[in-house]
């Protein structure tokens, strides 16, 4: 599977976080079904595989990937489940070596334009970008010398529906990470109507 198709599935990626497994579904098809066909679930809680297994059961024509890739248990926590791309936070050796032994797309992160140009020059044409904070993202992404990588998920922090258009001007930045647009509260509160509706709005930025 190339990251192009999953990338060209929605202009927004949104990272959702699965606390109780019997949200995952609901959730999973409130973002699907307000035009977000990709969704990267972070590895940050113990439900989020088996999460990642009965979303892409329920929502087969959906793009679902691992977040917090940070190390071979967890990497293999995301083959397992059989996960349709995986992001790592961070530049480590390690799952740099393990990401050549599969076929899942894997994006490492890049907290400054340095580790990026060190991504790219081991090959890596797609990683996400985890800026210190979010309202600088845009310059530091201009800052990198060279070419910059082909996809870049600008920070979610402090990011807004409003503020997301400015980010997704850049050139070659085709994703914004979408914590801001998944308030807890709706999620607790089970309100997948208003998360659908967000997702809508977010699908429809340009």
């Amino acid at each position: 599977m190339k990251i192009q198709e999953i990338l060209s599935a929605a202009p927004v990626v949104p990272v959702i976080v699965i606390e109780e497994l019997e949200d995952a579904i609901p959730l999973a098809r409130a973002l699907y079904n307000g035009g977000l066909r990709a969704l990267e679930v972070t590895l940050r809680t113990p439900v989020a595989a088996e999460a990642v297994k009965q979303i892409k059961e329920a929502l087969p024509e959906a793009y679902v990937g691992t977040g917090t890739v940070v190390d071979k248990a967890s990497f293999e926590a995301s083959v397992n489940a059989g996960a349709d791309f995986m992001v790592s936070p961070g530049v480590s050796s390690e799952l740099l070596e393990l990401a050549k032994s599969t076929d899942i797309p894997f994006l490492p992160g890049a907290a400054t334009p340095s580790e990026a140009m060190e991504l790219a020059a081991h090959g890596f044409k797609f990683l996400k970008f985890f800026p210190a904070e979010a309202a600088g993202g845009a310059p530091m992404l201009k800052s990198i010398g060279g070419p910059l990588p082909q996809v870049t998920f600008c920070p979610t922090g402090g990011i807004s529906l409003e503020s997301a258009p400015k980010y997704l001007a850049l050139k070659n930045v085709v994703c914004v990470g979408g914590t801001w647009m998944l308030d807890k509260s709706l999620i607790a509160n089970k309100d997948w109507q208003a998360i659908e509706a967000l997702a809508k709005q977010a699908s429809e930025v340009k």
